[in-house]
């Protein structure tokens, strides 16, 4: 996914428009620039698609993003053939993952925040995992 740099004055002007915490950024820069909104994503089955990355119990759909800052630098990866891919890197744990950045050992499942798609607020992967074990649904 494409990236691109604002200044804070511009980030705290897009974040004071977002009405909730589930409206992204994205969303009001489509509203500013006029552009036709993005319809909902549908309705999706507990099974995994193909595409889909299951750990440890926990499923992340294809296309959901994740990100980490380590040292002041952000870092940003994204779920893709089933897999965590990372500057074009497929690891199979989000510890794996972290730990390419950091040099050494971390705990990926608290290094990690990510974003679903069609979703506005970041959470951690740990949040997820909670959620898992307490028999809710999986797919954030």
């Amino acid at each position: 996914m494409p990236t691109i740099e604002v200044d804070f004055d511009v980030f705290k002007a897009l974040t004071a428009r977002r009405p909730t915490e589930e409206v992204s950024e994205n969303e009001v820069l489509r509203q500013l620039l006029h552009l036709p909104r993005r319809s909902p994503p549908t309705a999706r089955s507990d099974a995994p698609a193909p595409d889909d990355w299951v750990t440890k119990g926990v499923r992340l759909p294809a296309g959901t993003e994740l990100r980490a800052t380590h040292k002041g630098q952000t870092h940003l990866a994204r779920v893709a053939a089933g897999a965590l891919v990372l500057e074009g890197k497929r690891f199979d744990s989000p510890s794996a993952a972290a730990m390419s950045i950091t040099g050494h050992p971390v705990n990926g499942w608290t290094f990690w925040e990510c974003r679903p798609p069609g979703q506005g607020r970041w959470l951690r992967m740990k949040a997820l995992r909670r959620r898992s074990a307490e028999g809710e649904s999986s797919a954030p």
